[in-house]
């Protein structure tokens, strides 16, 4: 079932293995383990906090709570340990609810001998989704759960835990699972770390190799002996060829299952595994199939988005479920109101042979465009290793249930059907819901969605591989991938306005209000131009401020507003950059961005202009590399200026009319947005054919070297 080079990366025997479920028994694990690390600690992350507060009550005495002080504190008591921070670099999308990196020296201040890096080995749009932690190479926790303040629960999942909270502000219950290994399992988990930290960041860490056992005396294994599969998803880039192992071991579990099939997930929109399990669906050996998601996909982006997707897969299964056997449910706990238990787990079990868990959500990303990994273990014929695999889906559905694992067991014994003994058990205000009606978004909103959940990388990333691309880079990609892509995320945000509670909390008689109210104030062009800055540095969205400024101001005055404004906030935050060190911007801004610096240097003008038409990092980073490293004012200005005028122009555009339809929604002209629109694209086409003769006359220009 398992076999290397196909579903799985590397099949390695665990001598101990445990299921950690929530965050509470994970948290309380890792930092148990970590006390008795030697030598090592390696941590790869979606996301990493130096905030989070690690447990509440009972506590080591003398050991810090708060993550960061707690690392600090192990480096400080043992001379010889290490520890290696391996944080995905992130958009600045995410920024608002991350820390600001250490690097800018605010915040958390790490010991000399725990380094913190950013990994950007990825490609546009796609993200590092693993999440593992190995300890001296002899114990590793892989599964769903990173480092973070929003990720601690117990499994009771109470409605109101005063410590469930991100300094004063409450989160939703949250439900996840990780898994603890050791033996060779942990061996090869620690090389999967180290190769990421490679590709990353470029050094080579050696293995620990010391010998200790870090596995903490109170987590008691619920598995000895069990042959482990690693199986990893990595998207084609930079040359290696991509890894799809994930989506193959799910192909492979749901065609060999034969009664019954468990899932746990946070989304479920993956088109394979959908058709995997509607193909089993139709057939009378189909298993029973138990799903647990969460109620609704919230937010205004990932309700639109995921949840529109999940909608439609889930009648496409309802529909060739002919046989009855799929059962999709969603957990309840008494007192949430409006608000859900967030199911985040991500979670396989078959029959009681096989028992996954990783970070791999039931997405299209997760199938090939974000790196993932999984562990899976295998009974393999041990009855010892079947029970135990049993009872962990026995304690999953008795949490759900609020029963005992025992008494799960004893139902399912009764009933025959795990679905029967879920509805046998559910009297309680604690329970399982099924899905009873999915959520419903309009069809119209499907092209949009499909964009948040692609199963492979862009093909514009070949257009911004390279820093300030050259004559090839321009070549590649369909021309019309930029604007196109531009159309699309307008399209995004009016499907936002028109289908998300933002409509409710934002009218239009309050935007258009809002708006006088501003230009009624003294010296207000100078608070819009000082608010680019703000929302620079505070990632705050920049096309926010110049819809304000052509509603308060109109389209010629809020345009000029708007320029003068982005620029300004440019030559600040170059000059900040100025006073950097530029080995406090190599490490912040990583091999990519220091292939950027280069460039901006060698072309200047041209590069500057290049990376502003075609982003390769966050404004405020960019900003900040061209001051390190002292790019040429009047370059950097006027690149600025040619770069960003497109964007700038189109915003302002497209506001002015819509401050048309919130006056008057009838008032809108259709035909001067079609024009606006071929003006905008002939634009950009227009610069990039001038970009490209100067990049040819450039390289023409090149000294050539004698090999």
């Amino acid at each position: 079932m398992l076999v290397e080079g196909k579903n799985c990366w590397r099949r390695v025997r665990a001598n101990r293995a445990a299921f950690l479920i929530d965050g509470e028994a994970y948290f309380d694990a890792f930092v148990r383990a970590a006390l008795r690390a030697q030598r090592s600690i390696l941590i790869v992350g979606w996301d990493f906090n130096s905030r989070t507060v690690m447990g509440h009550g009972e506590w080591p005495r003398g050991v810090p709570v708060v993550l960061g002080d707690f690392l600090n504190f192990l480096v400080k008591r043992t001379r010889r340990l290490k520890i290696h921070i391996l944080d995905w670099d992130f958009p600045m999308i995410y920024g608002v609810s991350r820390e600001v990196p250490p690097i800018f020296g605010l915040g958390w201040k790490p010991r000399h001998r725990i380094q913190l890096r950013f990994d950007s080995d990825f490609p546009t749009g796609g993200s590092h989704h693993q999440k593992i932690i190995v300890i001296d190479d002899a114990i590793a926790f892989v599964g769903g759960m990173d480092l973070a303040p929003d990720r601690w629960d117990t499994p009771a999942h109470t409605a109101d835990d005063p410590r469930r909270v991100i300094g004063d502000v409450p989160y939703p219950p949250v439900h996840d699972v990780m898994v603890a290994v050791d033996g060779d399992a942990a061996r090869a988990l620690g090389n999967l770390a180290r190769e990421r930290w490679r590709r990353g960041i470029g050094e080579t860490l050696a293995a620990a190799g010391n010998g200790s056992d870090p596995w903490p005396q109170a987590l008691v294994p619920d598995l000895g002996s069990v042959m482990v599969a690693i199986s990893r998803t990595e998207p084609p880039y930079n040359g290696r060829a991509g890894v799809r192992e994930v989506e193959t071991l799910y192909l492979d579990m749901l065609a060999a299952a034969r009664r019954l099939v468990y899932l746990e997930n946070q989304y479920f929109t993956s088109a394979r595994i959908g058709a995997a399990i509607e193909a089993r669906l139709g057939c009378e050996d189909c298993p029973e199939i138990v799903m647990v998601l969460r109620r609704s996909s919230d937010g205004w982006l990932e309700g639109p988005t995921m949840g529109m997707l999940r909608t439609q897969l889930l009648e496409r299964l309802r529909r060739a479920d002919r046989f009855g056997r799929l059962h999709v449910y969603y957990p309840v706990v008494p007192g949430l109101g409006d608000h859900a238990i967030n199911v985040h787990a991500k979670l396989c079990v078959v029959d009681d042979e096989l028992a996954r868990v990783g970070s791999s959500n039931l997405n299209n990303r997760s199938m090939g465009f974000d790196t993932e990994c999984d562990l899976t273990l295998e009974a393999g014929g041990s009855d010892a290793v079947r029970c135990a695999i049993a009872g962990f889906r026995n304690r999953l559905l008795a949490e759900h249930l609020d029963v005992s694992p025992a008494q799960v067991a004893a139902a399912v014994e009764r009933e025959g059907s795990a679905a029967a003994a879920i509805a046998a058990l559910a009297h309680g205000e604690r329970r399982l819901l099924p899905f009873a009606k999915a959520d419903e978004w309009p069809v119209s909103l499907a092209p949009i969605a499909e964009l948040a959940d692609l199963e492979s990388p862009v093909a514009a990333e070949q257009l911004i591989t390279r820093l300030a691309p050259d004559v090839t880079a321009m070549k590649s990609g369909h021309p019309l991938a930029w604007p196109l892509l531009g159309l699309l995320v307008l399209a995004g945000l009016f499907a936002a306005w028109r289908w998300t509670p933002l409509s409710g909390y934002v009218s239009p008689q309050a935007v258009v209000a809002w708006a006088g109210l501003l230009a009624g104030q003294p010296g207000a062009p100078l608070i819009v131009i000082a608010a680019y800055t703000l929302a620079t540095l505070t990632m705050f969205p920049r096309p926010l401020i110049t819809l304000a400024a052509v509603v308060a101001f109109g389209p010629l005055a809020g345009f000029v507003y708007a320029m003068v404004g982005i620029l300004a906030a440019a030559l600040l935050t170059y000059a900040v950059g100025r006073f950097l060190s530029r080995n406090a911007i190599r490490r912040l801004a990583g091999t990519r961005l220091n292939r950027v610096a280069r460039e901006l240097r060698r072309r200047g003008l041209l590069s500057v202009v290049a990376v502003r038409l075609v982003p390769v990092a966050p404004f405020i980073v960019v900003n900040l590399v061209a001051g390190a490293f002292h790019i040429r004012v009047s370059h950097y200005s006027l690149g600025t200026a040619i770069g960003l005028l497109p964007g700038t122009l189109t915003a302002t555009l497209f506001g002015g009319q819509l401050h048309s339809f919130l006056r008057d929604p009838g008032n809108i002209n259709y035909g001067l947005i079609a024009f606006l629109v071929a003006a905008v694209v002939l634009a950009f086409f227009a610069l990039r054919r001038w970009l490209r003769r100067r990049l040819d006359s450039a390289d023409g220009e090149a000294p050539t070297h004698a090999a």
